[in-house]
């Protein structure tokens, strides 16, 4: 089991964002997280990969109680995230973005980077971009860079948050192969995301989660099926 969350909680103020959430996700196993806005799915990634203290609760990884761990040390424990929005240095090349993430995110020196970050980049379609500026690169490559960076930390987990938000029918469709075949590579994949056709392509388990509670966990088209999450989606009892 590459994790394993049980009681995970976490308010802001009178909020209870995350109300006492369990989660566990096999190695090599992809996972798709769904739920309207304000459900509370962030604020569990940013639990999961120690942005976030929580409030109550454990995060095991690799059976290691990482809980009281920074995000540092999850990342060198094999945990690696994305985020909503890319923002990469812009100033820098696509390669040295990647080299970035390794380097601090593994305590590797440049030359240990460097195998990671080639590979990285190959495996999201970013080789020929490597001396590109990154400030200069279109939405689809900024989320492919974001990808790369991740990837450079040789990471055991991928947490993906709405990767492929903005993105045109035809960019979503090159960015779900591209994690397909990350997760092919035995590289266990959380990803929350709206677009859901893109969740029933990828993973094998949907999480649907309303108010900071999972609220259905299971095969993917039984969950989106389910009357509950059919009615968080359409806002009125069925």
């Amino acid at each position: 089991m590459i994790l394993a969350a049980s009681g995970l909680t976490k308010s802001f103020g009178r909020l209870r964002v995350v109300d006492g959430v369990a989660l566990s996700v096999a190695d090599g196993e992809a996972v798709g997280v769904v739920g309207p806005n304000g459900a509370g799915k962030t604020t569990l990634f940013s639990l999961l990969a120690g942005a976030l203290a929580p409030d109550a609760g454990e995060v095991r990884l690799a059976g290691r109680d990482v809980t009281a761990l920074p995000a540092e040390a999850r990342a060198r424990a094999g945990l690696a995230r994305t985020h909503q929005i890319p923002r990469p240095f812009g100033k820098l090349t696509v390669f040295e973005n990647a080299l970035v993430g390794a380097c601090f995110a593994r305590s590797l020196s440049e030359r240990e980077a460097t195998p990671l970050v080639g590979e990285a980049l190959e495996t999201t379609g970013l080789l020929g971009r490597a001396d590109r500026v990154a400030g200069g690169l279109p939405l689809l490559d900024r989320k492919r860079l974001e990808l790369a960076r991740a990837l450079a930390c040789a990471p055991k987990l991928l947490l993906l948050d709405e990767i492929a938000g903005g993105l045109t029918e035809g960019e979503c469709r090159t960015l779900i192969a591209i994690i397909k075949a990350i997760n092919a590579r035995g590289v266990a994949i959380v990803w929350i995301e709206h677009i859901v056709h893109a969740l029933l392509a990828t993973t094998t388990r949907l999480i649907a989660m309303n108010f900071g509670r999972i609220v259905a966990d299971g095969d993917p088209a039984e969950v989106m099926a389910s009357r509950e999450v059919r009615e968080i989606y359409l806002g009125q009892k069925l």
